[in-house]
């Protein structure tokens, strides 16, 4: 029996190492939402490499109405890496002394990871590499932190079928929101926190409502400031919500399920009153249903952080699938 023992154990060794695929046992990553683990020697971290390391990794997020950084840091020297510490689901390795360059890799340690590896012979080698490829880094860590944060929402969700019914869109969300006003095409989906709410608009506007070009800014200023004015009431009769016309908003241009969508970041206001926070609107090309549909996530969180926050709604909104 014992040698029947053996040559099974034996066989099933032989065919796990030889069926082509990687087959390590890896450990579930760990951390918080927008935290980042930055291996580096501390001498290079209090010195001018910290410094760029800090500049493009924990720079201030746009369009908050207090500063906050991008991603929260965690510093360790390479010395101590190993065990727990090596599941960070985000961690930049900063490697002096071989060829310049940057690397992104996946799974190194744990599943899911992002692990960015930036290296140079010397201490400027290093920064040139870090900032020449700051929006890549970037890019990298934030889609891993959306796929996280998009995979804790899908634990718990809110039945969308009024959405799907109404404007044919599905999207998810957790059951901590709740539909606090749906009328004909328009959803405002309300999460109450410690210090306030987090909201969420769903509606649609025709397509000539946003004009492609330098107009765009302003079409879609004035398409949420309409909006707000009839939707968004303030906490004293005559006020209501608009766009903060102190601070120009950001425009960019990206995809969203599979279609043209303008991305704007900015704060939002309430006319006659002192209400104000940020927000992110997506206004997505719906061609097929002559129409542009927009969601926007804002906060009113007042003197407490929301970078958080807001990523949290960029996460839901983008989960979007127009049917």
């Amino acid at each position: 029996m014992k040698i029947i023992y053996t040559f099974a154990l034996s066989l099933l060794l032989l065919t796990s190492c030889n069926n082509g695929k990687d087959q390590r046992i890896i450990s579930a990553s760990n951390g918080n939402i927008n935290n980042l683990l930055v291996v580096v020697d501390n001498l290079l971290w209090d010195d001018s490499v910290g410094e760029t390391i800090r500049d493009v990794v924990a720079a201030p997020v746009p369009a908050l109405n207090q500063e906050e950084p991008l991603f929260s840091l965690n510093q360790m020297p390479p010395a101590v890496f190993d065990g727990f510490a090596t599941r960070s689901r985000t961690i930049l390795k900063i490697e002096k002394g071989g060829p310049a360059g940057v690397v992104i890799k996946n799974d190194v340690y744990a599943r899911p990871q992002t692990v960015v590896v930036v290296s140079g012979k010397t201490d400027q080698e290093i920064k040139d590499e870090l900032e020449s490829n700051s929006d890549k880094i970037i890019a990298a860590f934030k889609k891993e932190e959306l796929k996280e944060n998009q995979r804790r929402i899908k634990k718990s969700l809110m039945d969308d079928k009024p959405l799907q019914e109404a404007l044919g869109v599905k999207l998810n969300f957790q059951t901590a929101y709740r539909i606090a006003k749906q009328d004909e095409d328009f959803f405002w989906i309300r999460k109450q926190i410690p210090t306030g709410t987090m909201d969420i608009m769903i509606y649609e506007v025709p397509l000539h409502t946003i004009k492609k070009g330098d107009s765009a800014i302003i079409d879609i200023v004035r398409m949420r400031d309409s909006i707000g004015k009839v939707h968004i009431p303030g906490p004293v009769e005559g006020s209501y919500m608009i766009t903060e016309d102190a601070y120009t908003p950001y425009l960019s241009e990206t995809e969203l399920d599979g279609k043209f969508t303008y991305e704007t970041k900015g704060i939002w206001d309430v006319k006659n009153a002192f209400m104000s926070g940020p927000f992110i609107n997506y206004a997505i090309e719906d061609k097929a249903n002559d129409r542009f549909l927009v969601i926007e996530g804002y906060v009113f969180a007042p003197s407490v952080e929301k970078r958080n926050n807001i990523f949290e709604m960029e996460a839901i909104i983008k989960s979007v699938k127009i049917l």
